[in-house]
């Protein structure tokens, strides 16, 4: 394996989580009683550019041209996308001449609030069943896989963005430097570029090893973000601290040669905490593998003690992150009897590894389970508000991560 930037050999993991399914990979009846695929899920680190990264044992066309995640069944997280479009207004210039382009635009989630602004927007989404979803709102979107040719031939035809948005996608891109390289290109001699992804100090300070799946390929530092688009003649001008998906940065970029727009002092902060946190040093990273090791033993003592006591254990949620959690861990419906979803695309299918069965929460009100283990953990304050309803008979909540505790 080569480091997917620098292409440095890669010869020695740094964690396992055993082998797990592809995340994303929902079962309906009639799969459930065919041959299912697993592959290692090992994350490497690059000693030259310290990139940390998964093997590719499946091409993006198979993960995401047919994609379970619409980002709108969540409501904080349009909440957090809208105050994002009204500061990029307020504060940065964006107004109705504007053109908006978002790379994995998803179901239009975000950019139906430029829209409603009178804002020219476009979305690039390579998942049909979801940029359906987003035509559906009014959004445009091309329904295609983002890169260097993408972005050349949307130039030809005069397409170019006054604002790049790429929001929880970067971890998605096999080939980094062709995305960089297109988004380069597309971005207009005096437009910036907001990303959003989840920040790998958080994930190794807060034991978030269930953030760790296939579709995510590589899992970014700031020192390594920075380093990747300084080669593709973008500079970093401004960066945020957000909360969003146990944490996260959101980064602003603009063209090298783009002298209108001062890197603040956020950027050199962020450089300083990073290193003192000891991200540029490959011994932060063992000591992160005999964290997640102690979790499994301590997540697996607490369920087996609670199904000792007959407790009956569900789930709230079927995220990619719970999957990669259960099928390390080994749990399966000897420890959890079903989980829910507001999806109705993930209703009446099964959790990959495992086979749980998913259902709408209303089965909670059939089964009143006695705790519920929150699978999505980022969203615990927003779900628990959802189902509170089951301390009527006592239920409790759980989560598992960063460590096990009972709400």
């Amino acid at each position: 394996m080569h480091c997917r930037f620098c292409k440095t050999n890669l010869e020695k993991e740094f964690l396992s989580l055993g082998i797990s399914p592809l995340a994303n990979s929902y079962l309906d009846n009639k799969a459930l009683g065919n041959k299912e695929l697993f592959y290692p899920l090992e994350l490497y680190v690059c000693p030259n550019c310290l990139l940390v990264q998964v093997d590719e044992f499946e091409i993006p066309e198979n993960i995401f041209s047919d994609y379970a995640y619409f980002s709108s069944y969540s409501s904080s997280w349009l909440e957090h996308v809208e105050k994002y479009a009204n500061k990029m207004m307020k504060e940065y210039g964006i107004k109705d001449k504007s053109n908006v382009i978002e790379i994995a635009s998803n179901d239009g989630y975000l950019l139906q609030y430029f829209k409603k602004q009178n804002v020219s927007v476009l979305g690039i989404e390579p998942a049909e069943n979801v940029a359906l979803v987003a035509e559906k709102k009014g959004v445009p979107t091309i329904c295609k896989f983002f890169g260097k040719s993408l972005a050349e031939e949307l130039v030809q035809k005069d397409v170019r963005a006054d604002l790049l948005i790429g929001n929880n996608v970067l971890a998605h891109v096999p080939n980094l430097n062709d995305f960089i390289s297109g988004m380069k290109i597309l971005l207009n001699y005096d437009g910036f570029i907001t990303m959003e992804f989840p920040h790998l100090l958080r994930l190794i300070k807060e034991n978030q090893f269930d953030t760790i799946y296939h579709e995510h390929f590589s899992y970014f530092s700031f020192i390594v973000v920075n380093k990747i688009l300084k080669k593709h003649g973008l500079e970093i001008f401004e960066v945020e601290e957000i909360p969003t998906h146990g944490g996260s940065l959101r980064i602003y970029a603009k063209h090298i040669e783009d002298n209108t727009r001062l890197v603040k002092s956020s950027v050199e902060d962020l450089f300083t905490k990073e290193k003192d946190f000891g991200i540029d040093k490959i011994k932060t990273y063992d000591k992160f593998t005999e964290k997640v090791k102690q979790s499994k033993r301590n997540i697996l003592k607490f369920l087996i003690d609670l199904k000792n006591k007959d407790k009956m254990i569900v789930g709230y949620g079927a995220p990619a992150k719970g999957n990669t959690l259960l099928n390390y861990c080994g749990v399966g419906i000897d420890f959890l009897d079903y989980t829910v979803d507001k999806n109705p695309y993930k209703q009446g299918k099964y959790l990959p590894g495992t086979h749980i069965p998913i259902f709408s929460p209303k089965k909670f009100k059939e089964t009143k389970p006695d705790y519920v283990i929150i699978l999505p953990w980022n969203l615990k304050e927003e779900i628990i508000q959802q189902i509170n309803y089951i301390k009527e008979w006592n239920g409790k909540f759980i989560v598992l991560i960063p460590e096990v505790e009972v709400l």
